[in-house]
């Protein structure tokens, strides 16, 4: 079964608030199994007209995990804590 990323842009807003989002997602990214592989951190843009601000990289061991993920109390927690905090551009990827 391939692996599933969550790649997530996100421009934050409210960074006071936005911590509190940062906190419940940590929980939920623990409670489901993500592996972290980027959570910020310098970009540079090597082609195209993207501007990335924060970006995220979660793998998951398979699509399903990832859309439990996404899908659950914990998470959905820690999107309600972003409300008004940051404006989320996520895609669910999956892998080889």
């Amino acid at each position: 079964m391939p692996s599933a990323y969550i790649l997530a842009n996100i421009t934050v807003t409210n960074p006071a608030q936005y911590e509190e989002y940062r906190k419940f997602s940590t929980l939920a990214m623990q409670a489901h199994g993500a592996e972290p592989c980027i959570r910020g951190g310098a970009v540079q843009v090597l082609e195209g007209d993207w501007t990335p601000e924060r970006v995220v990289l979660l793998k998951f061991p398979s699509r399903e995990a990832a859309q439990a993920f996404y899908d659950s109390p914990e998470y959905t927690r820690a999107r309600q804590a972003r409300e008004g905090a940051a404006v989320m551009r996520m895609v669910l990827i999956e892998g080889a």
